[in-house]
């Protein structure tokens, strides 16, 4: 008989993580294009997108710690990944007219992800 796969591994946790993102992000930004604009939507799917790079650098340096070799690159990215991004954000937001606010909002994303993946693994857990 094969054994069901572990829904509290860290691979389906992180691809939960990744889906939620994704649907967050989406919602958010629909729900801000409605009731600010494109100005907001706009805003609001920049920060998102900003969120989405952030954890898939992190993703990949969690994933990446007890692999061997030596990671130059990596390491250079991930000292600079928030010096980077917020650079990216800053040309961004000063090139263009969308919403500061939205983009601020987009940016918790992921956080939003993370609070409903430990709300399923307190509900998953109970069980």
């Amino acid at each position: 008989m094969a054994q069901a796969p572990d829904r509290l591994s860290f691979a389906s946790t992180a691809a939960r993580i990744g889906r939620i993102l994704t649907v967050v992000a989406a919602l958010g930004t629909l729900v801000a294009w409605v009731l600010g604009g494109w100005k907001s939507g706009a805003g609001f799917l920049l920060g998102a997108a900003i969120s989405g790079l952030n954890y898939y650098l992190l993703h990949k340096l969690v994933a990446g710690l007890g692999a061997r070799g030596r990671p130059r690159f990596r390491s250079i990215v991930v000292g600079f990944r928030y010096l980077i991004l917020g650079g990216a954000a800053y040309v961004i937001l000063r090139l263009s007219s969308i919403s500061l606010t939205a983009v601020l909002a987009g940016l918790f994303v992921l956080t939003a992800a993370v609070f409903v993946e430990v709300v399923f693994e307190l509900v998953y857990a109970r069980k």
